[in-house]
């Protein structure tokens, strides 16, 4: 009796062991019966018999333990290697436990019992050290190998970018050096500034030189779920102009941050939309010969009402005039289906000479019976309509006359189109036609245009060319970014270039002036077997410069801890998983890249002198599971509790045979199933085809519980933008700083912290005091969880780095 109350601590050590043995046997065995790893069940059964022999105070459970913690860090090493996250995922939980063990209230009782047994001083000497000292070896053992693993990146790639192999190249629409007029900074979409007043040597004395707070903040009532402040201001003369997401358009003193005028639109409707954003205003420069009139320039503002709004760049005023003297465009003109939040252009709309060209987002998985994907060009001084182009029905361009529609559902550009007024091009990056996941019943046409980049003709819109990104889309891999027009030296001849990012991963490389390949593209097998009435592609584009990952495995399952990651390998051998563009099923599907995409709507960075991209990949697992629908009422995915005026009824897919359930690939404690980093930048070199460095970035200080600042690498949304003195900047991660970077090999140089989420590409300009502006928006992201701000944060060298 008196020994059994001295050894509680044992008893409750072993119950809890065992309790964990019993967890890994039975999750191990279902993982077995799935086709994976034999370990968690082994491991599993060691642990009960440790309990047991604990239970038993036999020195034998510290020898099994230790044999234990050895096996586990060999088949660590064997199946992830040297790389710290996931060796601490597979052996945290057992280092912790086995620490437990080596406490006196363990020890003693055992070495007690066996003492007690022992029938010399010799044997019992043995039996007080041997099992401790066993134990505390293989816990030394993996101690020491974890520690050798922080010093070791094993995704990291080192190399170095070229220098300069060109002149000096002229801005498209000729951008004074130190402004910023268009989205991507002119219509090329190189997101480069010619400006070198930061240097790699002095980026690191970047001090805020002004901040100004908008007054729109996410949280007002009636705001939708995702409300994004993803703007881009341009700098005109010495004013920098935004919008925000609740559609304000706001004129700055570039170098002061002082407020000169501000225009509210009075967006009419319900705001209860898709999501709520504005990435940008565009700018009609005034014309060489113009008269000295009301509006001789013209800023153009997207709004979520379907309208594009001129806007006198000089007072905020609108441009009366414009839009038979309404000074709008109604984009619902000839729109099929229209309903509050079914179609609104959130991206800055192309501004040329003669022309404003207008694409808009279209709902993806509500319905099949949504507006129409038509690119319009208007006269950018009238608004007048000059030209259509419908993927529905391509041949016909000419305006359509009153009560004609465009196609219904029909591929839509939601992102930011490029333009080369010498070609004569305007290049639109497409979508597919929603739904995303079921594409039996696209038209040919719809199916020839989907997940594609494609060049009409400034004066016509008819298509001069076209390359398909993805052939029958069924992973909403749509075209999220602004292709980049660079001129590239490629065996000795310059080619004009078209650079387009993709959610998959690849860098196509195109010939801008006929979409032919300046880089290989190979028509790659892919996984077959769609679902009953569906079809497939056999084959899929891949690029020879491609950041597509390799096909994830069950060794590549993370977690906190072993449970959470088996619990991620019994949900991956679950779902169907054959590499990437394995097709959607009843099942669920493992969809990776993820739709979240490789690039998204930032898109990359593009040197024209240096001829290389710097460029941030994210990589995150998605899953999509096709719900079979009985009617066309039902909520399948939302469920009855959803309220019915709340907008729209996302991935219900009223009039397709299926909706679908879509979720990022997470454990049940909301981290990611699969192992970090999930996030890099990256640097390219264009004219070879080669990624030169790339290093895992971002910390999860703003994402994890615990505010600890690891460096795991972490997603990015918003683009980067470089400079010719040899800085990149990027504000996108998911933790709340911008950061800068030497593009010559892809070392942080400076960081700052944020207010908020900074999920926005950010610009430089020169001031009036001659200094070189960094400029970074933090707003946040509503989807993404990221803080809400309305923060615009102007940075600068001291005394302009004298």
């Amino acid at each position: 009796m008196k020994s059994t109350q001295r050894r509680p601590g044992l008893i409750a050590t072993a119950s809890v062991i065992a309790i964990l043995g019993l967890a890994l046997t039975m999750g191990g065995g279902w993982l077995i019966a799935l086709g994976g790893s034999w370990y968690y069940a082994c491991t599993g059964l060691v642990l009960i018999g440790t309990s047991w022999l604990l239970l038993k105070r036999k020195p034998a459970a510290l020898y099994l333990y230790a044999l234990l913690v050895i096996a586990t860090l060999a088949w660590s090493l064997w199946e992830a290697g040297l790389d710290w996250w996931p060796l601490a995922a597979r052996g945290d939980v057992l280092f912790i436990v086995g620490i437990f063990l080596l406490m006196p209230w363990i020890t003693r009782p055992v070495l007690a019992k066996a003492s007690s047994n022992a029938d010399t001083s010799s044997s019992m000497a043995a039996i007080r050290h041997g099992g401790g000292l066993a134990l505390s070896t293989a816990l030394g053992l993996f101690l020491i190998v974890a520690i050798a693993s922080w010093f070791v990146d094993p995704q990291r790639v080192e190399g170095e970018l070229p220098g300069s192999r060109t002149q000096a190249v002229a801005d498209a629409g000729g951008t004074p050096p130190g402004e910023w007029h268009a989205y991507g900074r002119d219509g090329y979409g190189q997101r480069y500034s010619p400006l070198a007043q930061i240097t790699p040597d002095n980026v690191d004395q970047l001090e805020v030189a002004w901040h100004f707070e908008t007054g729109d903040v996410r949280g007002r009532p009636g705001d939708p779920v995702e409300t994004t402040f993803e703007v881009t201001p341009l700098k005109i003369d010495n004013r920098l102009y935004l919008c925000t997401p609740h559609q304000s358009v706001i004129a700055l003193d570039a170098t002061t941050g002082e407020q000169i005028w501000r225009y509210e639109p009075q967006v009419e409707g319900d705001l209860a939309l898709q999501h709520l954003t504005c990435r940008g205003v565009s700018y009609q420069k005034p014309a060489v010969n113009a008269a000295s009139s009301e509006c001789a320039a013209k800023l153009f503002m997207p709004t979520a009402d379907g309208r594009v709004i001129a806007l006198n760049p000089e007072n905020g005023e609108v441009c009366k005039a414009f839009g038979q003297g309404k000074g709008y465009i109604d984009l619902w003109e000839n729109m099929p289906h229209k309903k509050p939040g079914g179609y609104y252009s959130t991206s800055p709309v192309v501004v040329t000479d003669a022309l404003l060209i207008v694409g808009g987002t279209v709902l993806d998985n509500v319905s099949t019976q949504e507006t129409s994907g038509v690119i319009r060009a208007y006269d950018v001084n009238t608004g007048d309509l000059v030209w259509n182009w419908d993927a529905g029905n391509p041949g016909v361009t000419t305006p359509l006359p009153r009560g004609s529609t465009y196609t219904p559902n029909s591929p839509n550009s939601w992102s930011i189109s490029s333009v080369d007024e010498k070609l004569g091009m305007v290049y639109v990056p497409l979508g597919n036609q929603p739904p995303d996941q079921w594409g039996a019943e696209r038209s040919e046409a719809v199916e020839r245009y989907s997940s594609s980049v494609v060049a009409l003709d400034l004066a016509t819109g008819q298509v001069r060319w076209h390359f398909q990104t993805v052939h029958h889309d069924l992973w909403d891999y749509d075209v999220p970014a602004q292709p980049s027009l660079i001129d590239l030296t490629i065996d000795g001849q310059t080619v004009p270039a078209l650079v387009q990012p993709t959610k998959q991963g690849e860098l196509f490389m195109l010939d801008r002036r006929n979409g032919e390949p300046v880089m290989p593209v190979t028509e790659t097998p892919v996984p077959q077997g769609a679902v009953e009435g569906e079809r497939l592609a056999p084959t899929q584009p891949v690029s020879a410069l491609s950041f597509d990952p390799p096909a994830l495995t069950g060794a590549d399952m993370w977690g906190a801890t072993m449970f959470d990651q088996l619990a991620c390998r019994i949900a991956f051998h679950k779902l169907r998983y054959e590499g990437r563009y394995t097709p959607p099923s009843l099942e669920g599907t493992l969809v990776y890249p993820g739709n979240f995409g490789v690039f998204n709507w930032g898109g990359i960075a593009v040197d024209p002198q240096r001829q290389v991209a710097f460029t941030t990949p994210t990589y995150l697992a998605f899953v999509s599971q096709l719900v079979p629908r009985a009617d066309d009422t039902t909520l399948y995915v939302q469920g009855e509790e959803r309220p019915e005026d709340s907008l729209p009824a996302l991935n219900e897919n009223f009039g397709a045979p299926f909706a679908v359930k879509l979720s990022a690939f997470t454990s049940a404690l909301g981290l990611p199933c699969q192992a970090p980093p999930w996030g890099y930048v990256a640097g390219a070199d264009l004219t070879t085809g080669k990624i030169a460095w790339r290093h895992k970035n971002g910390t999860v200080i703003d994402s994890s519980p615990l505010p600890l600042p690891f460096k795991m690498g972490v997603p990015n949304l918003g683009g980067p933008i470089m400079t010719a003195g040899g800085v990149a900047f990027l504000s996108g991660t998911l933790d709340y700083y911008v950061r800068a970077y030497n593009v010559t090999n892809g070392e942080q140089l400076w960081q700052s912290r944020l207010p908020a989420g900074g999920q926005a590409t950010p610009m430089t300009y020169t001031g009036a005091d001659g200094r070189q502006f960094v400029l970074v928006v933090a707003g946040g992201h509503g989807s993404l969880g990221t803080k809400a701000g309305d923060d615009v944060i102007a940075y600068a060298l001291p005394n302009g780095g004298k």
